[in-house]
């Protein structure tokens, strides 16, 4: 299980040392997955502030509930790796760590004496686990990013929104939490390979990599065919009826694009003549006439709300489901069922999604650290640990 509010941890990951270097989302969010799966994982921040992410509202108590969500069941020790003697603190951790995880620009850990090369000699089994907007090669590779930088150069902005309206950004940081995702998974394989070669490794994670390869609607289009995909609103590229749509009473998500869940669709709807349209034969025809189809499948569901659809249509086998709001979507049920709304501390803070039929998913955290607050226990242990070897 994670850290609990008494500090108790196991997981697949327990006794996995990581040694945490990053900020604001990506990097943390990675952290945070290792510390849900068991692992130790030891925050150090610059003093006097901190995580920048401290500061993002909104507050409760005092600490930011954006920090709380993807720093919870982490300890805190505050060090300066541009000083001496805490660059030795941070060497001293490093010898003792497995991974060492970090989201600076490219070059910022060499250029304090801390990069792979450097690190590797303190401990040749060590995993450094780097998080950039572009990755560590590249003309790009020395430009900072944030997530709406990497949204719009890898294209995502540009098919985002409807055709008569202006680029439009996802509503949560997609591409900082898919980096970290990636970077979750790259440590675990690099864990796994070094239980077999003995080896440490660098990972280099860019956001824009990470972004790209999930544009793969998009992509596919302008590989196959050269041509530049547009916004098409609330629709699917490759299929149809895909998408969002009007009821009666509220909106919801469609999802019958094969031939078998448009012919159930159409039985649902008693609406036979559209599964008999030429315009609607196929795949290929639902996608030409996808504005004709729309207007059709729009005027069946006026007869009922969102809600008394899902239903029926969840029965007949036609995958669907209401739009909920932030608040709706945190007191459905299912929310509930799968455990993800936690408590941490005096904040609710998002659940984790990695069920594992044996890692326990009790319904409270360790809150996230205050700026060093196992500082003190931390390099009391580095020290007795120091002294011991040397």
């Amino acid at each position: 299980m994670p850290m609990l509010p008494d500090g108790t941890r196991n997981g697949p990951f327990a006794g996995v040392l990581i040694a945490d270097l990053t900020h604001a989302l990506s990097g943390p969010f990675c952290t945070m997955l290792l510390a849900e799966l068991g692992a130790r994982v030891v925050k150090i921040e610059r003093p006097p502030a901190g995580d920048v992410a401290r500061a993002f509202g909104p507050l409760v108590d005092g600490q930011s509930a954006y920090f709380a969500n993807i720093n919870r069941g982490k300890e805190s020790i505050a060090l300066d790796i541009e000083a001496h003697p805490d660059r030795e603190l941070v060497r001293e951790l490093v010898r003792r760590a497995d991974v060492v995880v970090e989201n600076f620009r490219p070059g910022t850990l060499d250029r304090h004496g801390l990069g792979y090369e450097a690190l590797r000699q303190i401990n040749p089994r060590l995993i450094l686990t780097s998080i950039s907007g572009f990755g560590a090669t590249g003309p790009e590779s020395w430009e900072g990013a944030y997530d709406t930088v990497i949204q719009g150069l890898c294209g995502l902005l540009s098919v985002t929104g409807f055709p008569d309206g202006p680029p439009t950004m996802v509503g949560e940081a997609i591409a900082d939490c898919l980096a970290g995702t990636m970077a979750f998974g790259a440590i675990g394989a690099a864990l796994f390979d070094r239980e077999r070669t003995g080896r440490g490794v660098h990972i280099d994670i860019a956001m824009f990599d990470c972004m790209l390869t999930i544009m793969q609607c998009a992509l596919a289009i302008h590989l196959a065919t050269g041509t530049t995909p547009g916004r098409i609103g609330n629709n699917y590229p490759v299929g149809a009826p895909f998408g969002v749509f009007r009821t009666g009473a509220g909106d919801l998500t469609l999802c019958a694009a094969s031939d078998l869940s448009f012919g159930r669709l159409c039985a649902a709807l008693a609406v036979p003549a559209l599964a008999a349209d030429p315009r609607f034969a196929g795949p290929p025809e639902r996608t030409a006439n996808r504005d004709a189809l729309r207007a059709a499948l729009e005027a069946a569901l006026a007869a009922h709300t969102a809600v008394e659809w899902v239903d029926e249509l969840q029965h007949a086998g036609v995958p669907c489901g209401v739009v909920n709001t932030i608040a709706q979507a945190v007191e459905d049920p299912q929310t509930a069922a799968r455990n993800m709304i936690l408590r941490a501390g005096a904040l609710r803070v998002p659940g984790n999604p990695l069920k594992m039929s044996t890692l326990a998913d009790p319904p409270e955290r360790r809150r996230a650290p205050a700026i060093d607050a196992d500082g003190p226990a931390i390099r009391g242990e580095l020290a007795t640990s120091a002294g011991r070897d040397g």
